[in-house]
């Protein structure tokens, strides 16, 4: 790559960061963290992003320590050496991607039946068509989507902040008042989802070979955008707790933000709100399953994901029609707090695996050990109250779930293991999206020609 793409400075590591971190996730996560915490789902977001920004601070440096686009899997690989369990988990955050794809997905589908009510579809049917016409997309070249990246991004934040700000002047003190608050353990239930509406930020990681000097700008990035962003989810919980009451929220959970702008702007309020969901899920579906294509292929070339993946399929890979097809059984079975529940829990734990690792390469990292044992308890504390409640109110057999999703990823880990005679390697300056970059280069010159 020519020397100028080397440019990411402090504020453009950041607004990817801010790019990447508000996208469905506030959509998705507002009212069903609302629906179980009440008036104090703004607490909820506090400790979510002081949870964010310990693991921010873990991942900071280990990205400066090793740095490759590889991300979380380079960091298990160095962190538990080129071993089953690291090969698995990294099986695993392949998967998550899938997991991630599926909850969007579901988010697009609610909110399209809430635009078009007497269309005659339900929300599954429209989940699954949006994940085909990416697919086909990607198939036929997505560079024309990733050139309005950006776009979308400035747009979807104009809106929120208008959208928080008026919300604000508009709301109804009494509405957080102590009198309407649930008990604090609801608070503590509702942390994993709001986690969730954070993750985003390790993509700042991935920047760490094109960033200026990144032993400065990567932590000071990561603070900074993880920062910012909470602040954006303090105020937007705020107005949306400061609007609805809480049967409203948990009737219109998995779309309180368009049913928050309703009463202030009316119903081309809720329309232009339910527009900007539609346009931020749209493009996380995109660019997630974009990326994690590029993923199994990457996966796959080292010998940690069956053959098939690699093999070319128009402007794409085979790869991309497999992970379709796994992300359409979760589509039909899942509901979509499930699904958003599932994709936070494997995030929190995959993290905590990844900051357990840190721990045994804490002295070539630097980094402060209290705050990377801070980093490991929160995930896993969190997890655990996710877990507890799950199983206690909605999904009694997540935890199964959750075991079999760990039992499949170690499962494909020792069978190829035992096809190919092969470990994951470290990849210190080739991770595992190395080849995205080079995909993005060549799709974009065969665009020009």
């Amino acid at each position: 790559m020519q020397e100028s793409k080397k440019a990411f400075g402090l504020w453009g590591a950041v607004l990817l960061g801010i790019g990447s971190m508000v996208g469905a996730g506030i959509f998705i996560v507002i009212g069903q963290a609302g629906a179980i915490a009440g008036n104090l789902v703004w607490l909820s977001f506090i400790f979510g992003g002081l949870s964010a920004l310990l693991s921010g601070y873990s991942l900071a440096k280990l990205a400066v320590a090793f740095p490759s686009r590889g991300g979380m899997v380079e960091y298990l690989v160095q962190g538990y050496g080129e071993g089953i369990f690291s090969g698995s988990i990294g099986v695993l955050f392949y998967f998550s991607q899938l997991i991630a794809i599926s909850a969007v997905a579901k988010s697009f589908g609610v909110y399209m039946v809430t635009l078009l009510p007497n269309f005659g579809a339900d929300a599954t049917l429209f989940a699954l068509g949006v994940v085909l016409l990416f697919i086909l997309i990607n198939l036929i070249g997505a560079s024309l989507v990733a050139r309005f990246e950006s776009v979308i991004v400035f747009i979807k934040l104009t809106i929120l902040i208008a959208f928080s700000g008026v919300a604000l002047y508009f709301m109804n003190p009494t509405l957080l008042s102590v009198h309407d608050m649930p008990p604090l353990n609801q608070m503590f239930f509702a942390i994993g989802l709001t986690f969730f509406a954070y993750q985003g930020f390790s993509v700042i990681t991935n920047t760490v070979e094109d960033m200026q000097n990144p032993k400065e700008t990567m932590m000071r990035a990561m603070m900074w955008a993880i920062g910012l962003v909470g602040v954006l989810y303090l105020i937007t919980s705020v107005a949306v707790l400061g609007n609805l009451t809480l049967p409203e929220v948990i009737k219109a959970k998995d779309y309180a933000l368009a049913q928050t702008a309703q009463p202030i702007f009316g119903a081309m309020g809720f329309k232009i709100m339910a527009l900007t969901a539609l346009l931020a899920t749209a493009s996380a579906i995109n660019a997630t399953l974009y990326a994690a294509t590029e993923i199994g292929y990457t996966l796959a070339k080292e010998g940690n994901l069956p053959k098939v993946y690699t093999y070319n399929l128009h402007r794409s890979y085979s790869g991309l029609v497999v992970s379709g097809l796994l992300i359409v059984p979760m589509i039909l079975f899942l509901n979509l707090s499930e699904v958003t529940t599932i994709a936070a829990l494997v995030v929190l734990i995959i993290q905590g695996f990844v900051h357990i690792g840190h721990l045994f390469r804490i002295k070539e990292t630097g980094a402060k050990r209290g705050l990377v044992i801070g980093a490991v308890l929160s995930m896993f504390l969190i997890a655990g109250l996710t877990l507890y409640y799950t199983m206690q109110h909605s999904m009694p057999h997540i935890a199964l779930y959750l075991l079999l999703a760990f039992a499949l990823a170690f499962f494909v880990e020792v069978i190829l293991r035992l096809l190919h005679h092969r470990v994951i390697q470290k990849q210190t300056h080739k991770g595992v999206l190395a080849s995205l970059e080079e995909r993005v280069e060549e799709i974009f010159q065969e665009e020009k020609r």
